[in-house]
């Protein structure tokens, strides 16, 4: 559980140092999500999510 907890807030890391280095980037990728439409959104989405398990279960394998 202690994993799963270092995950997240390595996540929220992650997630302000790219608000906080680039905010204007931030924006424009906002603003093409908004655009794109939503099969496709979900469609990468489950990719990302494939592939983050993926290379969960290879670094745990080790």
């Amino acid at each position: 559980m202690d994993d799963l907890w270092a995950a997240l807030c390595l996540v929220a890391v992650l997630e302000g140092l790219v608000l906080f280095a680039a905010p204007g980037a931030w924006k424009r990728a906002m603003m093409q999500m908004l655009a794109t439409p939503d099969d496709r959104l979900r469609r990468i989405g489950a990719i990302v999510l494939g592939a983050g398990m993926l290379s969960l279960w290879w670094l745990r394998q080790g």
